[in-house]
């Protein structure tokens, strides 16, 4: 399966199959021809994995990188683009993003910004990479006072997303990219009932034809991509606060969830949907076995908080919410109600 992102010249293809890693030399070849060599940057247990067979030609060198968001820091970065410069990557050579979100999103800014821009194939090994992060050009990194603030759109020349690489995902990871999944399957309308007569590799291709279609029309979020931040408001409050706790930090797609089924309730509270909206949505996260709880050690204040740093914020919040006619960007909503309405959330936990 192709599934094609129409930029113009930049445009470029996500290839979505079982044994789709193989294809990288291709795609080198085809996209890149002048290049001599790739760095793949990637974590130490997926280092070890045979990956794929590069032409004789191509210098491979492998850049090991921590997994999960504490990979995405300025430090880290820093670091990697160094030991990029270390090698005399050249403008024409290919950087290689393997991993799951965080690592694209980390190799994905490191070619963005070294030499002010090289070739980059995206290679997401865990489900939330294949059906959101590694496609799109969103490149960024984390600070302290929230969640990729700084970053670049930096589009690649080829996505492969292999399937076979989420054969081996621990239960928790395939959740976790299911959130995005859910997020994609409300946007479009579905239902819980033909959920059951879905398969994952179509619930992934739904996923990228939703986006690929969006990014086609709205590279930079100048206006319908900002849909896709649907429930992102506050998951990524919640991840901020987990990780400001240094402990098991939420995966992006367990954040998602909660935030679908609490934005769907704010919904609710400004009178822009009824009842049975919230039921689609409750009945959609249940049917991919997401659990849509505020950790109760998350206190309200503070997620309010967090979400008044969030990117899509001005000066009050901004949620992306349902409505009667389809889903808007939403600005301006009092943080009141929506402390109220987190609070009235809990209560039917």
């Amino acid at each position: 399966m192709i599934i094609s992102v129409d930029l113009g010249q930049r445009s470029y293809d996500v290839a979505l199959d079982h044994g789709a890693r193989h294809r990288l030399s291709n795609l080198i070849g085809d996209r890149s021809p002048r290049a001599q060599a790739v760095a793949i940057v990637t974590s130490d247990s997926l280092a070890r994995m045979p990956w794929f067979d590069l032409e004789s030609g191509l210098a491979q060198h492998v850049l090991i990188v921590p997994e999960g968001e504490s990979a995405k820091t300025l430090n880290t970065l820093e670091s990697l683009v160094e030991q990029l410069a270390a090698l005399e990557l050249s403008r024409s050579d290919v950087v290689v993003g393997v991993g799951g979100g965080a690592i694209t999103d980390l190799a994905g800014f490191a070619a963005a910004v070294y030499l002010r821009g090289v070739d980059l194939v995206q290679i997401p090994t865990s489900l939330v990479g294949q059906v959101d992060a590694a496609l799109g050009g969103k490149t960024a990194v984390n600070l302290q006072a929230g969640k990729n603030l700084v970053g670049a759109f930096h589009q690649p020349i080829g996505v492969l997303c292999d399937y076979d690489t989420l054969e081996t995902l621990p239960e928790r990871e395939r959740l976790g990219g299911l959130g995005e999944v859910a997020k994609c399957w409300l946007l479009e309308g579905g239902y819980a009932a033909e959920l059951a007569q879905t398969s994952l590799h179509d619930l992934i291709v739904m996923s990228v034809r939703l986006k690929a279609s969006i990014v086609s029309l709205d590279e930079r979020e100048g206006g319908r991509r900002a849909l896709l931040n649907y429930g992102h408001t506050l998951a990524h409050a919640l991840e901020k606060v987990s990780l400001a706790r240094d402990v098991d930090e939420m995966r992006h797609g367990e954040a998602v969830a909660i935030g679908l089924a609490f934005a769907i309730r704010l919904a609710r509270s400004l009178e822009r949907v009824g009842d049975s909206e919230v039921e689609r949505h409750d009945e959609v996260l249940e049917a991919l076995g997401l659990r849509a709880k505020v950790p109760r050690h998350y206190p309200t204040s503070t997620l309010l908080e967090a979400m008044g740093h969030d990117k899509k914020a001005h000066h009050d919040l901004t949620f992306v919410l349902a409505g009667a006619e389809g889903f808007d960007v939403v600005r301006g909503i009092d943080r009141d109600l929506v402390g109220r309405t987190l609070d009235e959330f809990r209560g039917e936990q």
